[in-house]
């Protein structure tokens, strides 16, 4: 009915909103309303993510039987930004769903964790993870081999893929070793994954029972960070840019979920192409490329690099386009993904648009996709909306009367204070952020 999955405590994610029997119906409509009025004094409940599963014959049109769901929960988004959105029905989900076992239905782990196939057999989503995912500095591999020291005019794309099939195995080498010396664990030793049964069938080893055979199951995923610098860094231009640069960009992208595809048959394991997240990865790794290379334009002149594939946050485009650049890329990344499309203050009075949004990525095969929007509010009165340095409705100040609440989407996650809560690379990347529209 509703699958729950759990990574770190208290990330805990709820996929919802394909079970369309009464007592189905009843809980996910429960949630619903308990997310749209909030905690406490109706704050943004900033935990659980709620993931609402969108799939035709269910849901996503109208006459399906979950419908008036779906319509519920674009308002609950437009008011709360939860849920985001999974697309049961995208290209590379559709074909893995057994229509007798719900579990097999696409869900995701918060900001975009994706565990599908597994070469082993295991169908589904529950009871398995990505195993300790290493993410690759894409631009630093890419400025020596580009044109942004001014050393050539053409990009050295042969000497790049070299240093990435390097970069690549590398990676792999020490997943692989990870993975190994994981696996020689005994399950006495997780009680909560192995012997409580949040890993698919934990409870049936011993304590003193290796948990190799149960763990081969997840996915050992290369991630990757900073496509839009990489591309810069190779031709002056990042992939929102250019239609011929887009297209560098997808091949390199596609080069290592190929990379991916071929090790998962050579060695008999789930080696998938990850999306990275990059929280503080983002800052480290544009500080390596500055500490290495100094400034340069376009690629290590802000304190972070851009999340995986996606279209610069500062970079001026429409929602349509991002998402239209943006979803080839989905597909791609077999272990995580997600897209966003940041709004104004006011998308919170217009589910309307925020619908159109939504059904819009859905149909451009994005296999996860959320809105963003700033969502202040003032712990005096309650005010939740955009809040500068007064509160409009009680004039409450920032900083001298009370402390103005800034909550903001950062890697997938809500933030209930994005300004003290987290890192700087982060919030630095939230104050460039421009408005798609």
């Amino acid at each position: 009915m509703i699958t729950i999955l759990v990574g770190q405590v208290p990330f805990t994610s709820i996929n919802m909103g394909t079970c369309t029997s009464l007592a189905g119906r009843i809980v996910i409509n429960s949630i619903l309303d308990a997310e749209i009025d909030g905690l406490g004094d109706h704050e943004t409940p900033i935990f659980p993510i709620v993931v609402f599963k969108v799939r035709a014959g269910k849901n996503r049109y109208s006459g399906d039987p979950n419908y008036d769901l779906y319509l519920k929960a674009i308002e609950s988004t437009s008011k709360r930004m939860y849920p985001n959105y999974v697309n049961c029905d995208a290209s590379f989900n559709a074909p893995l769903i057994d229509d007798d076992d719900i579990d097999t239905e696409a869900a995701t782990m918060g900001c975009r964790t994706r565990v599908m196939s597994d070469i082993f057999g295991w169908k589904g989503v529950s009871g398995k993870g990505n195993i300790s995912p290493c993410t690759i500095n894409l631009p630093l591999i890419a400025v020596k081999h580009g044109i942004c020291l001014g050393e050539r005019t053409e990009a050295d794309i042969k000497g790049f893929y070299n240093e990435l099939d390097e970069m690549l195995d590398f990676t792999l080498e020490q997943l692989v070793y990870r993975f190994e010396y994981q696996g020689k664990q005994i399950a006495m030793s997780s009680d909560f994954m192995m012997r409580e049964g949040t890993w698919r069938y934990g409870k049936t080893l011993r304590p003193d029972q290796p948990i190799k055979e149960l763990l081969k199951h997840g996915s050992l995923a290369i991630g990757f960070c900073g496509l839009a610098e990489t591309l810069v860094a190779l031709y002056g231009k990042h992939h929102g840019e250019d239609k011929e640069v887009w297209k560098a960009g997808y091949n390199i992208v596609k080069y290592i979920r190929d990379y991916c595809d071929r090790k998962t048959k050579e060695l008999q394991l789930n080696i998938t192409c990850y999306a990275t997240p990059a929280e503080s990865t983002c800052g480290k790794f544009r500080n390596a490329i500055y500490k290495k290379y100094g400034k340069i334009e376009g690629v290590s002149d802000r304190e972070y690099i851009t999340n995986s594939f996606h279209i610069p946050v500062w970079f001026k485009i429409t929602a349509k386009e991002k998402i239209e650049l943006e979803a080839p890329f989905h597909k791609l990344c077999n272990a995580g993904h997600i897209s966003y499309v940041e709004l104004d203050g006011n998308a919170r009075n217009n589910p309307a648009a925020i619908h159109s949004i939504i059904d819009y990525a859905l149909d451009m095969d994005m296999g996860y996709v959320s809105v963003n929007f700033n969502l202040d509010r003032c712990p005096r009165c309650g005010y939740e909306g955009i809040i500068g340095n007064e509160c409009p409705k009680c004039l409450a100040k920032d900083n001298v009367d009370v402390h103005i609440s800034r909550i903001r989407r950062v890697t997938g996650y809500l933030n209930g204070d994005y300004t003290v809560r987290f890192n700087p690379f982060k919030q630095a990347e939230v104050r460039d952020r421009i408005k798609h529209m």
